[in-house]
């Protein structure tokens, strides 16, 4: 008897909902399609220096493991980004994949009940309604892309969105960034390698063909026209910071043929911080003085921030804290909410 090839560590195929039906069964409305072509606009005005006052700010949980929790911070954060309007364009980080070192959980597509069982179906449905009940809010939302089929669910839902620092190299992330219809930013490595941001912003620019699936779910042959909506997003790496004037400047050199005006980004959190999410305040402010001071290529700043500070370990059946992340240790509401008026303050002093 031949001994089979294929599937020997394979537990289960099991076929997912297309695109389309969980679109149809979630259909976005003109509320929500507006409020989304409203601010990619916006951000691609700032990105390229049509809109020089303002800085992208994305801000919000490492993570959304909880619905009700997201809800509650976008009602908080709407008010917010209202006031500070004239100095800050406000997005809300709404990530749903999380890449993972080794192990760990994977984020609310993959594993939604938190409990192992992985209902990837279930995880990109309540994905899908998450996004629709926020920016119904008129909050806009921003996530991380990592699973390349994930973005036909819930592309037509985000107004910004990031590559991280560990599928920037990636050539599948590079392609598929060349295709979506929201700017991108890219992370340096997680060693704090520059360059692979800077390959992944010229690759993404061009038109790419590849492997991926349509609306029905059919595994098709994509091709792209490529982004010009792109920029660099920096994080620290290998335990070093990089946001400070020098490394700023650094990267804007290595961009300046992308013919981007703004194309600098400052993750406040990860090496940049220390992973203490506390830092992340110094880190921002001293963002907001380098851009105060002339440096127009910086577009914006992130920031990690849920309803509590701090993070909490997630165990099967264990009862989990309301509003604390289950990733990445975050800054609490009221720290958060503080510091965003501190940050548009000293912007406002720079023509005071």
């Amino acid at each position: 008897m031949q001994r089979p090839l294929d599937n020997q560590h394979i537990i289960e195929i099991k076929p997912l909902p297309s695109p389309r039906e969980v679109r149809t069964k979630l259909p976005i409305t003109d509320q929500a399609a507006a409020l989304v072509v409203e601010t990619r606009k916006a951000i691609q005005n700032i990105l390229h220096g049509h809109d020089r006052e303002r800085l992208l700010v994305i801000v919000g949980p490492c993570s959304i493991h909880d619905p009700n929790a997201a809800y509650e911070y976008a009602a908080k954060l709407k008010p917010v980004a209202d006031a500070l309007r004239d100095r800050f364009l406000i997005v809300m980080r709404t990530y749903f994949e999380k890449p993972r070192t080794t192990l760990g959980w994977k984020g609310l597509i993959n594993d939604p009940h938190l409990d192992g069982t992985c209902d990837i179906a279930t995880g990109m449905e309540l994905a899908r309604t998450i996004l629709l009940t926020i920016n119904q809010s008129s909050m806009p939302c921003a996530t991380e892309l990592l699973d390349p089929f994930s973005p036909q669910y819930v592309a037509d839902l985000i107004s910004w969105s990031v590559i991280g620092a560990r599928t920037t190299e990636s050539q599948t992330h590079r392609e598929l960034a060349s295709g979506v219809s929201m700017p991108v930013g890219f992370k340096n490595g997680t060693e704090g390698s520059l360059e692979v941001a800077v390959n992944a912003m010229t690759s993404a620019r061009a038109p790419h063909h590849f492997i991926g699936i349509n609306t029905e779910g059919q595994i098709s042959s994509i091709r792209t026209t490529g982004n010009p909506d792109r920029h660099i997003v920096l994080r620290g790496g290998g335990g070093k910071t990089n946001y400070t004037a020098e490394h700023v400047a650094k990267a804007e050199a290595a961009v300046a043929s992308e013919g981007i005006a703004r194309s600098i980004m400052i993750d406040c959190s990860h090496d940049n911080s220390g992973k203490d999410p506390k830092r992340q305040g110094l880190v921002a402010r001293d963002v907001i003085k380098q851009f105060r001071e002339g440096r127009q290529s910086i577009i914006g700043i992130m920031l990690e921030s849920n309803l509590n500070p701090g993070k909490q370990s997630w165990k099967q059946g264990v009862t989990l804290a309301h509003g604390v992340s289950i990733t990445d240790a975050c800054l609490g509401w009221d720290e958060t909410e503080a510091l965003l008026s501190e940050l548009a303050d000293s912007i406002t002093a720079k023509t005071a």
